[in-house]
């Protein structure tokens, strides 16, 4: 049994099926990547996992419980956390300030700016979230707006305010998008720390194959809604299936 159970899961939107029957398992402590072609179902399935669809048939399961029906507050206390494709910050706020958001939203649900002021003074708090800016060189960028930084510095903002809340699971929707070759490999070191310095399972969708061979222990391929393979990179490469989805190219 792995962390992350799917099984039979189906979703359709009107006459579209988007997923067909998948199964998925991933292993904890794991790095597991999820790849196809466009419109293969790798989005619907990631908000499936989070909770943001339910599924029409199937299951989801996180550490023995179901996530479907559940809140993002609820996800996010049952350890999951989700880095999206365009990296969701607070502009106006500084680095620090953006640290303190998911620190609250832990534990409250519901933002109220007088609760927020009041946590933004309790030391442990403070103290956990400039270990965690260190943790992804953010240290020296502690008062700058989140709207000055680059799109790589968000993208290690992002990642902190995911870490600060201790996930036992971390999502990453293509989190290279848009990204020049440097800042790609730079999330690749930052996204191999990570997990040298923490127990935590990764699941990760990518169209950068660079991306995905470099950190993926583990890859489910989908087409169509329907999984075709999954295997470990080195199998992966070169598969008569994949080459199918990706390139078109049949053999038999």
């Amino acid at each position: 049994m792995g962390i992350l159970e799917v099984k039979g899961v189906g979703k359709r939107f009107g006459g579209l099926q988007a997923l067909g029957d998948v199964n998925l398992s991933v292993g904890e402590n794991s790095v597991h990547a999820i790849i196809g072609p466009n419109g293969a179902g790798k989005s619907t399935l990631l908000n499936c996992l989070i909770g943001k669809l339910i599924p029409d048939t199937g299951s989801v399961m996180f550490d023995g419980q179901s996530v479907l029906g559940r809140k993002p507050h609820e996800i996010c206390q049952m350890g999951i956390s989700r880095v999206f494709q365009t990296p969701e910050v607070f502009g106006d706020l500084t680095v620090f300030e953006n640290m303190l958001i998911p620190c609250f939203a832990k534990r409250d649900g519901a933002f109220r700016l007088h609760a927020f002021e009041t946590i933004a003074q309790e030391k442990d708090v403070v103290e956990k979230a400039q270990v965690m800016l260190e943790d992804v060189n953010m240290q020296d960028k502690l008062h700058m707006t989140a709207a000055s930084l680059s799109r790589g510095d968000k993208r290690r903002l992002e990642m902190a305010m995911c870490l600060v809340q201790d996930p036992k699971l971390l999502l990453l929707d293509e989190p290279t998008a848009g990204m020049a070759r440097a800042d790609t490999n730079n999330t690749i070191d930052l996204l191999k720390e990570i997990k040298d310095k923490r127990d935590i399972t990764i699941a990760i969708i990518e169209h950068d194959m660079h991306v995905v061979f470099s950190l993926a222990e583990r890859i489910t391929v989908l087409a169509q809604g329907t999984p075709l393979v999954e295997d470990t990179p080195d199998n992966i490469k070169g598969h008569p299936k994949v080459r199918e989805a990706y390139l078109g190219e049949s053999h038999g």
